[in-house]
């Protein structure tokens, strides 16, 4: 099993037939699901076309083995558009909570050290009369996000009405633990009162947050290389 995060830069009309017909086990071999989501910018304000960018596209796949991700990137109309931009390619090790769509993944599946590079994803589907309140919550912890020392990528995607993705790359896994426990030195407990929160009173149907080892990385982002650390 491999898992990729994939951003690209894209005309709208093939991001928006991704977002209404997203690749599927059916349609692209070796696939076991695969959310396709237009990008926001992380901290943007509510109403601005920066919370919709239909011409960048972000892909978070789970597929079978290496070879199926190869597949698609070479045969595949959508993979050939995506094989332009940059993807990472990750190992899984850690979910909290569980998505419906990837109902196979264990509590953990391996071990890590404090000090290595991380991979976090977060998939949400939507309560929609929460949203106001998830605005609220969630715009602080996208600025912290965004700001964080610690991370060398952060970006958050949406496809409507009602899913929401977090991706975000950490120079080492502790960084990542102590901004979300908000244990960080001065404390910044945005993410940590967030979720009180939510486990207050849910803002989603589902949500799932996804830790993993970045493996490789391919191709450019706004120019970029480099964006997963050295381990």
């Amino acid at each position: 099993m491999m898992h990729t995060f994939h951003l690209a830069e894209l005309p709208a009309g093939v991001t928006a037939r991704a977002l209404l017909r997203p690749p599927s086990g059916t349609t692209t071999p070796g696939l076991d699901h695969a959310e396709c989501l237009a990008l926001m910018r992380l901290g943007a304000p509510v109403v601005s076309p920066d919370r919709l960018q239909l011409r960048r596209i972000a892909v978070f796949a789970q597929w079978r083995d290496e070879d199926a991700v190869d597949r698609f990137l070479s045969d595949d109309a959508l993979g050939r558009h995506l094989a332009t931009g940059w993807h990472v390619r990750m190992e899984y090790l850690r979910r909290w909570s569980r998505l419906a769509a990837l109902p196979d993944l264990p509590a953990r599946a391996g071990t890590w050290d404090r000090d290595e590079p991380a991979v976090a994803v977060t998939v949400a589907r939507m309560r929609l009369p929460e949203v106001p309140r998830f605005l609220h919550w969630g715009r602080p912890v996208e600025r912290q996000v965004r700001d964080h020392p610690g991370t060398t990528l952060a970006l958050a995607a949406i496809r409507p009405p009602r899913t929401i993705s977090t991706f975000s790359v950490w120079r080492t896994v502790r960084e990542m633990e102590e901004m979300v426990h908000g244990r960080a030195d001065p404390a910044d407990r945005r993410h940590a009162d967030a979720m009180v929160e939510r486990r207050r009173r849910d803002f989603h149907h589902e949500f799932a947050t996804f830790r993993f080892r970045p493996l490789s990385e391919h191709g450019t982002w706004e120019g970029r290389t480099g964006i997963v650390p050295a381990a």
